[in-house]
């Protein structure tokens, strides 16, 4: 469970926490040091996750052939369980194609991992569409929020003006 400003209990920054800061850096005008960016270890253990708790629609776990062939359908592209060996295999230096990115989400059934390795450390976020609309929801209840208490300040201040008379 998530706490409300501060770490889950897997040690996990939240969302709030990580937007925080990569606002302070880009406020600051920070850049990325030099190697930070070397993510390889991390796709790879992203993509074998994905991989291990990739479901169909009725929740039964998917095999990586599965996940190959399910792949080809939606890119009209040969993919093979023989490729996806390459892709996380320390031995091969091939990597998983970004251009993949889309169908390998929706044939795992919805694993993203990958995907939030990838956008954390570009500084992005994306989220499913409900909750990118409560998301929006939320900021337009922030937003009425604010201009309900600017509103609030200036009756206060025109009280004030008007028993100054």
């Amino acid at each position: 469970m998530t706490k409300a400003r501060g770490k889950n209990v897997s040690g996990e920054m939240s969302l709030f926490d990580y937007v925080e800061q990569a606002a302070q850096r880009h406020r600051d005008g920070e850049t990325a040091p030099a190697g930070s960016l070397d993510i390889d270890a991390e796709l790879v253990a992203a993509l074998k996750d994905d991989l291990r708790y990739a479901q169909n629609e009725s929740g039964v776990y998917l095999s990586v052939a599965q996940v190959a062939a399910r792949m080809s359908d939606l890119t009209g592209r040969e993919i093979t369980e023989s490729m996806f060996r390459n892709w996380t295999a320390p031995s091969h230096p091939h990597n998983f194609p970004c251009l993949f990115l889309p169908a390998f989400v929706l044939a795992t059934g919805g694993q993203r991992r990958i995907f939030e390795c990838l956008s954390r450390h570009s500084g992005l976020f994306a989220l499913p569409g409900p909750e990118a609309l409560r998301a929006e929801i939320q900021r337009m209840d922030e937003d009425i929020k604010k201009k309900k208490a600017e509103k609030v300040k200036r009756e206060m201040f025109l009280k004030e003006m008007e028993h100054g008379r």
